[in-house]
């Protein structure tokens, strides 16, 4: 009996997990750039009111104290790096935020993290709320390659850059915290609004590639209809998922995918991968059961009823003491324990990364 080609990269990747638990990094730097969902302090030095700096995030973190992070311990950049963790692939820290203290000296050579929480692919997202736009992250991501080079030397550097994983997820914010409540925007359907988001994406990552990029992984839209902040704004009083928005997403993805396919054929030697977290976390959302969930619809930090982000904080009403049960930690992002679900999912989608 022969085994399956899914069962043969499975094994693959196992012997790449294991390999790197004993011995040096699988690539040189692993480079993170989006939103919220990777996030790991940059806004805690910019003025803005999209932060995480402040208890209960961070309560279930390796420190347990807030660092930034939109989420009650690890984002799926930390412990799984949509796939790759710091730990997956042999690293035995975690990229830190660019604007942090951390991000210098040697921690800048087996890279960094550009998120920003409230970014997107459209520039006056980030803009409405004074984060980093994704060209912003770009500046910086020359001014860190520049700060290699004179640490390393330009061949040196180059080795880096053109092997290590870049990490990208945007759009939630384009949509949720822009598009549907932006009256200015409504000018534009769903389907122009995402042909617009599409063009930016294709920019950066052309700009990436220039750049010296050629291993870049993109996360697609999660199902933002099912968000317990979408569902408390756009729900109509329903305890539903919201089918209009996650229609959006699915358009979006599809728009997503096959630019993506056009930018692998058009650009030579680049490894672009889009990271499903849509199904999986639907999956979640639908049957928390199967994974090991009993609460997918209302957040562990919020009142239940409202769920918006503003509502997670350090004197919220109904705050969970035990967020492994919960799908959500507050309105927008996921606990720790679905984003470890979300990593098993993802790992095996971005095997081409490290092959």
């Amino acid at each position: 009996m022969g085994i399956s080609s899914e069962l043969l990269a499975f094994l693959s990747i196992l012997v790449l997990v294991f390999a790197a638990a004993w011995a040096d990094p699988l690539v040189p730097a692993l480079i993170i750039f989006g939103d919220s969902v990777a996030d790991a302090g940059n806004n805690n030095n910019l003025t803005t009111p999209i932060k995480a700096n402040f208890p209960p995030y961070g309560r279930d973190f390796v420190t347990h104290r807030p660092t930034g992070r939109f989420c009650n311990g690890k984002l799926t950049t930390d412990f799984t790096a949509l796939p790759f963790t710091a730990e997956y692939l042999g690293f035995t820290s975690y990229p830190p935020a660019y604007l942090s203290p951390e991000a210098e000296g040697q921690n800048l050579l087996t890279g960094v993290n550009f998120a920003s929480a409230a970014s997107g692919y459209l520039d006056y997202t980030p803009f409405l709320y004074n984060t980093l736009s994704l060209t912003w992250q770009l500046n910086y991501y020359r001014q860190y390659q520049n700060e290699v080079v004179s640490m390393v030397g330009s061949n040196n550097t180059s080795a880096i850059f053109s092997g290590a994983i870049h990490l990208l997820s945007a759009g939630t914010s384009d949509f949720i915290q822009n598009y549907y409540i932006n009256p200015l925007l409504r000018i534009y359907s769903p389907d122009q609004f995402s042909n617009i988001l599409i063009r930016s994406y294709s920019t950066f990552i052309q700009n990436l590639y220039a750049l010296g990029a050629r291993r870049i992984g993109v996360t697609n839209l999660p199902p933002i209809g099912c968000l317990p902040a979408a569902i408390t704004m756009f729900g109509s009083g329903t305890n539903e998922c919201v089918p209009r928005l996650n229609q959006d997403a699915i358009y979006f993805n599809n728009k997503l995918n096959s630019t993506s396919q056009d930018l692998k054929n058009r650009l030579p030697g680049l490894k672009l991968v889009v990271f499903n977290i849509f199904q999986p976390l639907l999956d979640m959302i639908m049957n928390p059961g199967d994974n090991g969930f009993f609460e997918s619809r209302r957040a562990c930090c919020g009142t239940g009823i409202l769920e918006t982000s503003v509502l997670c904080n350090s004197r919220s009403v109904g705050t969970c003491t035990n967020a492994t049960g919960y799908v959500f930690w507050d309105g927008f992002h996921p606990s720790e324990a679905a984003n470890e679900v979300l990593a098993g999912d993802l790992l095996q989608q971005g095997f081409d990364l490290i092959s």
